[in-house]
């Protein structure tokens, strides 16, 4: 039942996945702006590729974000329909196979 919902879950946040415009600024800008304009916290670590998944339980928003070197972080993706209890890493490899095809 659990990965029935899951899986729905994910479909739902995928399909109002939207593509970001290049908004890149520093790690630490970005970090600030997502708490402070958004609300939205990390769920995730870093991954492998520096990506992070911030989410706000509160509004359901959610942002994917990628530091590269330098200390700049970009916005890979954003969207409305999170809900608690969502399995981060599951939604981050939905919307990175979304995006990157």
């Amino acid at each position: 039942m659990k990965t029935a919902l899951t899986a729905i879950t994910t479909a739902l946040v995928m399909t109002t996945s939207v593509a970001a415009q290049d908004v890149c600024m520093s790690a630490l800008e970005m970090q600030s702006s997502l708490i402070d304009w958004y609300g939205e916290k990390p769920v995730s670590g870093p991954s492998q590729d520096d990506t992070r998944l911030w989410v706000s339980d509160a509004t359901g928003s959610w942002t994917l974000v990628r530091t590269q070197s330098g200390g700049i972080a970009c916005v890979e993706a954003q969207g409305r329909n999170w809900t608690a209890g969502m399995d981060a890493e599951e939604v981050i490899a939905s919307i990175q196979a979304r995006t990157d095809s």
